[in-house]
């Protein structure tokens, strides 16, 4: 369940200033595991927080016993997805429409959804579920119907809705080429060396660019967090550099090599889970490739960031460069 509900107008007078990030810092907390008084956010996110391990990197259970924790969690994921196929048997009224639509994977597979007004659409008389897994999707369109299996569909209107590629940047699939010291190509560059960043946001040889997005850093279920918490690190380090009078902001290559011997030291090995899920965007459909993640998590990531910034670690990238 999604379980909106309207905004008390008191509630919203009573906020402060900072409201806002203190919510979304609770809710990390709470999402990853982390100490957190009060559960400020109270939704089906934060109420999912013991299952979330396989989507958010957290050192929350370094103190348990590996295996112990991976028997542990997946009851408790077990337990989770009974509950998600129960309400849809008690939502949706056709048994066999419910049986398609039962979710039959781990969940940490796919990104979870919430609605409040999905499954119920299933029980309108002009809402039919066709499955196209056993005909290989849509076979033709004819006048006015859709046609799969053999049977036709009659429809007024048809909407493509594909879905799109998550996370890939033109730069990383080289349509958007980039250029460092002496013409070198950013991607013929980590062919040789592997992808090389420091804190996943720049790189030696290339002065000045700034990666965002889940680049050998720790990324989040609110990704608007994370990418305002990058947003938040690339002007700190402009406002450095500016205030320094240096025109180059450029990682040493010696702090680049301990990142991402960190990253490879942290991340936690998901290939084996990936490859057990059903085809999505988290296993490549199907095709799972190495995730690597800054295995403490994003709220151990972004201290570390702010530490850096405060302390002398920023001359990583400002100290040598002009």
């Amino acid at each position: 369940m999604r379980d909106n509900r309207p905004t008390d107008p008191e509630w919203a007078a009573s906020l402060e200033p900072g409201w806002h990030a203190r919510r979304r810092e609770n809710f990390q907390a709470v999402v990853t595991g982390q100490p957190a008084e009060v559960d400020l956010v109270d939704d089906a996110w934060t109420a999912s927080a013991n299952v979330l391990g396989k989507i958010i990197s957290t050192d929350a259970r370094a103190d348990w016993d590996a295996d112990e924790w991976e028997r542990v969690e997946e009851l408790l994921d077990f337990e989770k997805m009974n509950r998600l196929r129960a309400r849809v048997e008690e939502v949706v009224d056709d048994p066999a429409t419910a049986e398609l639509l039962k979710p039959w994977y781990r969940y940490g597979c796919k990104r979870p959804t919430f609605s409040d007004e999905y499954l119920a659409a299933f029980n309108r008389p002009n809402v039919a579920l066709v499955d196209t897994a056993d005909h290989g999707g849509v076979e033709r369109f004819t006048e006015n119907s859709v046609v799969v299996g053999g049977q036709e569909y009659e429809v007024d209107c048809v909407i493509f809705a594909t879905g799109f590629e998550v996370g890939k940047s033109d730069v990383m699939t080289g349509r958007l080429a980039v250029h460092g010291r002496d013409g070198t190509r950013l991607l013929d560059a980590w062919r040789e060396t592997g992808v090389r960043t420091l804190h996943g946001f720049c790189s030696n040889g290339f002065p000045n660019l700034f990666h965002l997005g889940a680049l050998q850093n720790a990324p989040s279920v609110n990704f608007v967090h994370v990418l305002d918490e990058q947003a938040i690190h690339v002007a700190e380090v402009i406002a450095a550099a500016r205030e320094r009078g240096v025109k180059c902001v450029e990682p040493a290559v010696e702090a680049e090599i301990d990142w991402v011997a960190t990253i490879e030291a942290t991340s936690p090995e998901r290939a084996w889970f990936d490859a057990e899920c059903t085809p999505g965007y988290y296993n490549n459909e199907g095709s799972a490739r190495p995730r690597r993640t800054f295995g403490p998590g994003p709220a151990v990531f972004q201290r570390l960031l702010r530490d850096w910034r405060s302390g002398d670690g920023i001359d990583e990238v400002l100290g040598d460069a002009n």
